[in-house]
């Protein structure tokens, strides 16, 4: 019993870790998730490629792949080392204005393709999009969970690159009418941001102490 606990205690102690092995057990699996949804998201990217026939969404495809293949990269080296990667995180940056298109315009009604001559510019994209969301989601939910302090930096330093391609992304698939973007009538957009007033603080109670 007290060899037991002593190994227990000895299992316990994290001060000698190596790097290697500075990763708790939700890391190891969350991490693994987000490796996966990374390859996963450039499998993609590598299939979606030979249907697109507009130069600005291949444009954007290429520099989105190449930038989450550094990506990857780094992620996989800190992951296996526990230690600074021989790259530093970059901060991915979208060519494309911000200004979006409201309103809806008649299309036809949206289903699954059925035969892969049936892939174009529109379903690739979406398959883009569907990917930086997803991989969005998942590097935020390992960031969280993470114990190693330079995973968890590279983890979270690339959640804003994620929701920038998607924004990227959604900037082009609104341009083509993919992506539409309906909006409430102007007095009830009005009444829902003014739901809200300025936090004033926190008034707290001098317990009948004196000053």
């Amino acid at each position: 019993m007290e060899n037991q606990q002593g190994q227990m205690h000895e299992n316990m102690h994290t001060g000698n870790v190596p790097p290697q092995m500075n990763h708790g057990a939700h890391e190891m699996l969350d991490v693994h998730e987000v490796l996966s949804g990374s390859i996963g998201a450039m499998n993609q990217y590598t299939l979606g490629r030979q249907f697109v026939k507009d130069p600005e969404l291949l444009d954007i495809l290429d520099r989105q792949y190449n930038f989450m293949k550094e990506e990857y990269n780094i992620t996989l080296e800190c992951f296996q080392t526990g230690q600074n990667p021989s790259k530093p995180t970059q901060s991915y940056k979208m060519k494309q204005g911000n200004d979006f298109v409201y309103g809806l315009t008649p299309t036809q009604p949206s289903k699954p393709i059925q035969s892969p001559t049936e892939m174009n510019d529109q379903t690739v994209s979406g398959c883009m999009l569907g990917a930086a969301k997803s991989n969005a989601s998942m590097k935020t939910m390992a960031a969280l969970e993470v114990t190693n302090p330079v995973v968890r930096r590279v983890l979270a330093d690339s959640v804003p690159n994620c929701i920038e391609m998607a924004y990227e992304i959604s900037v082009y698939q609104n341009k083509h009418h993919y992506y539409q973007v309906p909006q409430f009538a102007e007095q009830d957009m009005q009444q829902m941001m003014n739901c809200y007033a300025p936090a004033q603080g926190m008034q707290m109670p001098n317990n009948g102490m004196s000053h």
